[in-house]
């Protein structure tokens, strides 16, 4: 059987924590940044886990990332 081959579209926009959890970006953080509040920018700074129901399809993705 050929070996898994690890997503590397995902591999670049996912990262794993200590823990085991995945971190991802947050979306709407390239342009049209005068429509959006201070506060809004702020927070779409900061990383953001994957939600539990994305975890297990994601994580197939990613099996070989360490």
């Amino acid at each position: 059987m050929p070996k898994m081959k690890t997503h590397r579209g995902s591999a670049k926009r996912f990262k794993k924590t200590a823990s085991g959890k995945l971190k991802r970006g947050h979306a709407y953080t390239s342009h049209l940044f005068a429509n959006k509040t201070k506060k809004q920018k702020r927070h779409l700074r900061k990383a953001a886990l994957v939600s539990p129901g994305d975890f297990k399809r994601i994580r197939q993705m990613l099996d070989n990332l360490k």
